[in-house]
C-alpha cells in the first residue's frame, strides 16, 4: 500500500496505523504555544519503521498533554525514504534547513544514516538513530551529532555467547545478513576480541556460516546447508522476518539443536501463528519488554515501561519490540527540548550526557560512547505457546 505524503494526526486509531508513515506533521496544538519539530526520516515500506512511526506519535501526543514543556510543544513531522540511502539523504538535508526543526530521528536503514552523517554533522541537526549497526554512532569523532537508541551488536553477542558457554554448545552455525548491522553481529560473534565470551576462547567452534540478503524471502536452502553441518546450535544474525523463515526452515529440515535469536530478530508480541510451533523454545536477546507481563514493578522505571506498554498496545491493539527504542529516542529529546528550548547546538550538547531508565532499559550516553541502551537493558527471552517469555 503506498502511502500518502502528509498526514494530520488522527484521534482515530485505526486510521493512525494505516498512515503511519505517510510524510506527517502532528502535535500542533491551537494555544500560543512554540513549536519545535521533530523530523522523522522513515520508511513507507519498513514494518520496523511502521512500529518506529506509531511510538513517536504516541510519545509525541503524551509528551504535549503532560504539560512538561511548558510554553513549546512538540510537533512530529515525517518523510518517507523507501529504505533508499539517496532519498534519506535529500529528506535530511531538507528537515536540516529548516530552522523550525530542532532535532531528527532517523529509522531502521542502516545505509541511510551512515551515509547521511556527514550531512548530519556539517549542518549540525542532532539526530538520534533507531537503527541496529555500530557504524550508526562510530566513530564518535566523525558521529558528533548522530546518536544512537536499540541494543548494540557487542553486547548481544556478548549475551548470545555466555549463554552458549552455560548451555555447553560446543558446534555453532550462524546465518547473518548481507548488511551493515549483520557485518558487526557477525564479526562480534566470531571476533578473538569481542564479546564478554569470544566464541574462540570459550571452545566453541563455527562449523558453518553464510550470509543472506536482507530481502530474501527464502532462506531454505542456507539453512539446510547450515544444519547439514550438524551443530548444537544456530545462530541467526538477521531481522524479524527473516529469523521466522530460518527457525522455520531448520524445523522442516528436522534440526534437533537449539536455535537462538540476535536482539535484531525481535518483532510483534505474538510469534506470527503459522512459525508458532517451530519457535517453541528459540531464545532471543532483547530487552524485558516483549516479556513484560512477566516483569514486577518493583522501581518506578519498571512501573513506567509496563505503563508505556499498555499505553502502546491499547492504540494500536498489539505491541512491536522495537517501540519503545522510538519513543525513548522522542523522550530524549523533549528533556534537551526542557533545558536547551530549539537551539540545536545546546540540544546535542543535552544528548551527549543525556542519562535516563527509559523503556527500553538503562540509557547512558557519554562523549565517548554515542550508543546510549546499556547492556544491562538486555535480557534472554524464550518463545512459549507463541509469544516471548522471560527465560527462568
Amino acid at each position: 500500500m503506498r502511502l500518502p505524503r502528509r498526514l494530520t494526526a488522527s484521534a482515530a486509531a485505526s486510521a493512525l496505523v494505516l498512515t503511519a508513515l505517510a510524510g506527517c506533521e502532528s502535535g500542533s496544538e491551537t494555544t500560543a504555544k512554540t513549536d519545535i519539530v521533530i523530523g522523522a526520516d522513515l520508511a513507507s515500506g519498513s514494518a520496523v519503521d511502521a512500529a518506529y512511526a506509531r511510538a513517536l506519535q504516541l510519545r509525541v501526543e503524551q509528551i504535549n498533554a503532560s504539560g512538561e514543556l511548558g510554553s513549546n510543544n512538540l510537533v512530529l513531522r515525517i518523510q518517507d525514504n523507501r529504505s533508499d540511502p539517496q532519498t534519506s539523504l535529500r529528506n535530511i538535508s531538507t528537515f536540516a534547513d529548516d530552522s523550525q526543526v530542532a532535532a531528527l530521528i532517523t529509522g531502521d536503514c542502516d545505509e541511510c544514516v551512515v551515509s547521511a552523517a556527514k550531512t548530519v554533522n556539517d549542518k549540525k541537526i542532532p539526530t538520534i538513530a533507531l537503527a541496529a549497526s555500530d557504524q550508526v554512532a562510530t566513530p564518535v569523532e566523525s558521529r558528533r551529532y548522530v546518536f544512537k537508541i536499540g541494543p548494540n551488536s557487542a553486547d548481544s553477542a556478548a549475551a548470545l555467547t555466555s549463554e552458549l558457554v552455560r548451555l555447553k554448545k560446543k558446534k555453532i552455525a550462524i546465518l547473518s545478513s548481507q548488511n551493515l548491522y549483520g557485518q558487526d553481529a557477525l564479526g562480534h560473534m566470531t571476533s578473538e576480541i569481542s564479546g564478554a565470551a569470544a566464541l574462540g576462547k570459550a571452545d566453541i567452534s563455527v562449523v558453518n556460516q553464510l550470509t543472506v540478503k536482507p530481502t530474501a524471502t527464502d532462506v531454505t536452502q542456507s539453512v539446510g546447508t547450515l544444519t547439514d553441518a550438524e551443530p548444537d546450535a544456530l545462530v541467526v544474525l538477521t531481522g524479524s522476518d527473516q529469523a521466522t523463515l530460518a527457525v522455520t526452515a531448520a524445523k522442516a529440515a528436522n534440526f534437533k539443536g537449539s536455535v537462538y535469536f540476535d536482539a535484531a530478530a525481535a518483532g510483534d508480541l505474538f510469534v506470527p501463528q503459522q512459525a508458532a510451533k517451530a519457535t517453541e523454545s528459540t531464545t532471543m536477546v532483547f530487552t524485558q519488554v516483549l516479556a513484560i507481563d512477566d516483569v514486577i514493578a518493583t522501581t518506578p522505571a519498571k512501573a513506567a515501561r509496563k505503563q508505556w506498554f499498555r499505553d502502546y498496545t491499547s492504540r494500536y491493539g498489539s505491541y512491536s519490540g522495537v517501540a519503545s527504542f522510538g519513543a525513548d529516542a522522542v523522550g530524549l529529546i523533549a528533556d534537551a527540548v526542557v533545558r536547551a528550548g530549539s537551539d540545536r547546538q545546546r540540544i546535542r550538547d543535552v544528548l551527549e550526557t543525556s542519562q535516563t531508565d527509559g523503556f527500553s532499559g538503562p540509557i547512558r550516553i557519554t562523549p565517548d560512547n554515542h550508543s546510549g541502551l546499556m547492556p544491562q537493558a538486555l535480557t534472554l527471552l524464550v518463545a512459549r505457546s507463541g509469544r516471548w517469555r522471560l527465560l527462568s
